[in-house]
């Protein structure tokens, strides 16, 4: 076991039978969950980054078989942000002790590319010592280039699975693995700092599928990693589905850190959705970001991805103290910083 984690923190390669076993295998997981919080210990102490998450559109031409807002959910009460709401949602999160704000959204085509830009250069005119990141989906390579020439520093874009046939069993045919890789790869040609991801217990997925993901996050050795379970939406194709597991969300969790020691990892609000301490066992597992929502209260019921998608409470802004205590009790520290990636050497 603990050759294995070594090797893979040494950016050794692994066989698929020893994936399986780190996936599958019948071995006490506090010992994996404690080698990754060591590796996280090594790199980034105990400090906690804090993102405040700003959703500013659930409009989306995208139609994501397992996702709330996709575009033919006609039951979805839709609404987009203006710029001066989005700039409001930042002052409020400045002043709480945000220095990144991360804008996200559904694939919306108001949001062109010189509004998105003028909403970047704006937040950083004002708040030159703040990372801004996005997560707008899929766009055009001369989109992203506007946008980290304004300013944008990060952009995260979830793979969610590296497995091609697999991919296309969670989307309809007009959306493609190849189009999704090559707007990752073009990401991080352009220079952000650029954030994948994938969710676990998605349906068809087997072992073999986390196995592709694992391959892939190593290959391409992304800066940020957003890891959750999958939680089924009752309006969507995949309303009967059961969602992913805690422990083994917390597996690829941990499997990912030790993966990529010098990540960014937050434990997800999903994970926080599915058990009341799913934040602190997330951390616990090698996570090191969490991300409470600065969205305004009145929309943020509306970003429903998934059901009972928490976003009160810690997970929300003015929960900030309380999550500041739990963080604390669980042997961390929230930090204000703009917490980005420790570089690779």
């Amino acid at each position: 076991m603990t050759d294995l984690t070594d090797r893979l923190t040494a950016g050794g390669e692994l066989s698929d039978d020893e994936w399986r076993f780190l996936i599958d295998g019948s071995y006490d997981r506090q010992i994996l969950f404690d080698e990754a919080d060591k590796v996280r210990r090594s790199h980034y102490g105990t400090d906690v980054y804090i993102r405040g998450l700003i959703e500013i559109s659930n409009f989306c031409r995208n139609d994501c078989l397992y996702c709330g807002i996709r575009r033919s959910n006609a039951d979805a009460s839709r609404y987009r942000l203006t710029g001066e709401e989005i700039l409001a949602c930042c002052e409020r999160g400045y002043g709480l002790g945000f220095r990144t704000f991360v804008l996200q959204g559904g694939e919306d085509s108001y949001h062109t590319t010189e509004w998105v830009g003028k909403i970047v250069s704006h937040i950083k005119e004002e708040y030159p010592d703040c990372a801004v990141t996005l997560s707008l989906g899929e766009r055009p390579r001369e989109d992203y280039k506007s946008w980290h020439q304004a300013g944008a520093d990060r952009y995260l874009l979830r793979h969610e699975t590296a497995s091609r046939s697999h991919y296309e069993k969670l989307h309809p045919p007009d959306q493609t693995y190849l189009r999704r890789m090559e707007c990752l790869r073009d990401l991080k040609q352009l220079g952000y700092q650029t954030g994948a991801g994938f969710m676990v217990g998605s349906p068809f997925q087997g072992t073999e599928e986390l196995i592709s993901d694992m391959r892939f996050l190593q290959a391409f050795q992304p800066e940020m990693v957003g890891i959750g379970p999958f939680i089924p939406h009752h309006d969507t194709p995949f309303a009967t589905y059961p969602a992913g597991g805690l422990e083994r969300t917390l597996t690829m969790v941990a499997l990912t850190r030790l993966t990529l020691p010098k990540a960014l990892i937050p434990a997800t609000t999903a994970l926080g959705t599915i058990h009341p301490q799913g934040r602190e066992l997330g951390l616990r597992a090698g996570a090191n970001v969490v991300m409470p929502n600065l969205s305004p209260e009145n929309v943020r019921g509306q970003y429903s991805l998934y059901d009972n998608k928490a976003c009160t409470g810690q997970e929300a802004a003015e929960g900030l103290a309380a999550l500041k205590e739990t963080v604390a009790a669980a042997g961390y520290r929230v930090v204000v910083s703009r917490g980005d990636a420790v570089q690779t050497a």
